[in-house]
């Protein structure tokens, strides 16, 4: 029984030594100064949308701008609606052949002169520019085969009303294709082509995202109860269609870039100490975890706080998020969450919570190149705090993931940045 007595007492004098431990308040504090925050946060929203009329209180779209540039987006058809816009590209192709004008695809170019940022929206969209692939071409007439087959097998997915992988169109014909990021890449010059999102063509990626904490929603028709998925939580479904009753009472959705943060959270089960949402899309966001985050999102009306890793590649996977990649901004509308806020971890966090030298990692100059480019994208040099934290990290040239915290205690991060970033309600 006293080494018992002895053992918790050093314990909780490990407790205490921890760096920011001792300025900590309880749980119950930083329970209800979340809820202030919310609270103002949706006060100001409705006080927002009842000073303005009832038609402006919607939101915005590009169609609502009047843009120098005409742009390009993209909707959610239905399969009968895509086997149409399909037939009629064909039908377009065969009269071009017996005109004698040859034959050649219209596609919409999704090069970086391409896109624009409109800062209203704040997100990337796709400019109207359109190139010409003929198949009389050595330049380009494998690509236009390739396009050909792509919209084949699209027409074959919308007859037969069933869903395939990306995986699973590559094997259908690999001697044409020779390597998937060649199909992957048609696959959404197609999309972009006949106007419509790349779910809506029946095509999926494999599961990759994952959920857990204070969500319940229905796949398919099953409940799912993620406080009930244990420490892996539950896969993301890739056909966001079958998403749907959306319940939850967490106070927020935390972002996760990595999987090894991740996993410590939910092992920690944090979610129930502070009713969240944790999700992660394991690395670079793939669709479906963009998709159900911005579901959850709209349907919740939750902020997301994001936690990446403190160099120029956690803010571009942070902002692949909120403001949409290059290569699908044709569908940025449904693929980017707004206002996201940005939590940890902050080059200036290096210093504020003393992370040690030899946790930090010096950047290459490939990193400080990524750095400085990130500095003259439009998207960053609109949030004055993002332009500090990137000046901050390419003139100290020093980048740090969030495991660096565990050099303090492998539960450090659930233990005490993450609740004291909370309680200081420390996010841009």
């Amino acid at each position: 029984m006293a080494d018992k007595k002895k053992r918790k007492r050093s314990k909780d004098a490990q407790d205490e030594d921890l760096p920011f431990k001792s300025i900590l308040e309880s749980d119950d504090v930083i329970l209800q100064l979340l809820k202030s925050y919310i609270s103002a946060s949706l006060t100001a929203a409705a006080a927002g949308s009842s000073g303005a009329s009832s038609s402006s209180s919607k939101p915005l779209t590009l169609a609502d701008l009047s843009l120098s540039s005409s742009c390009r987006e993209v909707a959610d058809l239905s399969l009968s609606s895509v086997q149409t816009e399909i037939e009629t590209v064909i039908v377009q192709i065969a009269r071009s052949i017996l005109a004698g004008d040859g034959f050649s695809f219209s596609v919409p170019s999704r090069a970086a002169s391409n896109q624009l940022y409109v800062p209203e929206l704040d997100r990337i969209v796709l400019k109207d520019k359109s190139t010409l692939r003929p198949f009389a071409s050595v330049s380009s007439v494998r690509k236009t085969t390739i396009t050909t087959r792509i919209l084949a097998l699209i027409h074959q997915l919308c007859l037969r009303n069933i869903h395939v992988t990306k995986r699973d169109l590559f094997y259908t014909d690999v001697k044409l294709f020779q390597d998937q990021t060649q199909s992957d890449a048609v696959l959404d010059d197609v999309s972009c082509m006949l106007g419509c999102t790349r779910s809506s063509l029946n095509v999926i990626a494999a599961e990759k995202g994952v959920v857990v904490g204070r969500l319940i929603f229905s796949d398919n028709g099953d409940m799912i109860d993620c406080t009930k998925m244990g420490m892996g939580g539950k896969a993301i479904p890739p056909n966001i269609d079958r998403v749907g009753d959306m319940q939850s009472d967490a106070m927020f959705i935390l972002l996760v870039e990595k999987d090894a943060a991740y996993i410590r959270l939910a092992e920690d089960r944090f979610y129930n100490r502070f009713p969240c949402i944790i999700v992660t899309a394991k690395g670079q966001p793939d669709v479906a975890t963009r998709l159900f985050l911005r579901k959850m999102k709209m349907e919740l009306k939750l902020p997301v706080l994001a936690l990446v890793d403190s160099d120029p590649y956690g803010l571009k996977i942070l902002s692949v998020y909120g403001c949409g990649s290059k290569n699908m901004s044709y569908d940025s509308a449904n693929l980017t969450t707004p206002d996201i806020k940005w939590l940890g971890i902050r080059p200036s966090d290096l210093d504020k919570y003393k992370i040690p030298e030899q946790c930090r990692l010096p950047m290459t100059e490939q990193d400080i190149k990524t750095g400085k480019d990130m500095l003259e994208e439009d998207f960053v040099k609109k949030n004055p705090g993002w332009v500090e934290e990137l000046n901050l990290m390419v003139k100290t040239k020093q980048k740090a993931e969030i495991q660096a915290l565990s050099s303090f205690g492998f539960q450090y991060l659930s233990e005490v940045y993450l609740p004291l970033k909370l309680q200081q309600q420390d996010w841009l």
